[in-house]
This record gives C-alpha cells, structure tokens and sequence, in this order.
C-alpha cells in the first residue's frame, strides 16, 4: 500500500529548474519535489507520495497522521536507505 507521510519542510533548493525541498520526518530527511504546494513555505508540513509533495497540512493533523502511520508500522519506508536503482546492464 502506499501512503502519503507527513513530513516538515526545512530547506529549500533547486534541481534542474525545479523546486525541491529537503524534508524532515522525524528526524529522517530526505528530497522531495514541491512543485504542487507552490504556495509551500519553510516550516510548513506537507504530505509526501514517492518523492512528490502534494499537499499542506497543519503541524496537529501532520502528528495525527504520522501517529496512524506508526500504529499502523507504515513507517518502514522512509527509515530505509535511499533507493538504489540498478543500471540496465545489470537487469536481467
């Protein structure tokens, strides 16, 4: 199942032209896209679906849903290492 997860923005930068922020989770960061919360501020919380911020919440509705998410052991995916893609000289 994949989930959207609550996470704070706590920089900005850019990729390419594109607007990305680095986004706390509990103490784990990693990127993600903001180009669909343009209106996205430093130490706003948005909710985060592989790599794409794609909404604003509040900081209470973020800690209710990062709640759930716990409860729930939905939380594996951001306490693992980056993905690592394998070229395709590697894939059979």
């Amino acid at each position: 199942m994949c989930l959207a997860i609550p996470g704070k923005i706590v920089a900005f930068h850019e990729r390419n032209g594109v607007r990305m922020g680095k986004i706390d989770f509990g103490g784990i960061t990693r990127d993600a896209c903001l180009e669909y919360v343009t209106d996205a501020a430093l130490g706003d919380y948005v909710m985060v679906h592989v790599g794409f911020a794609i909404s604003k919440v509040d900081e209470q509705e973020a800690a209710r849903t990062y709640k759930y998410l716990a409860e729930m052991d939905q939380l594996t995916e951001i306490e693992s290492p980056e993905p690592q893609f394998d070229s395709p000289e590697t894939q059979t």
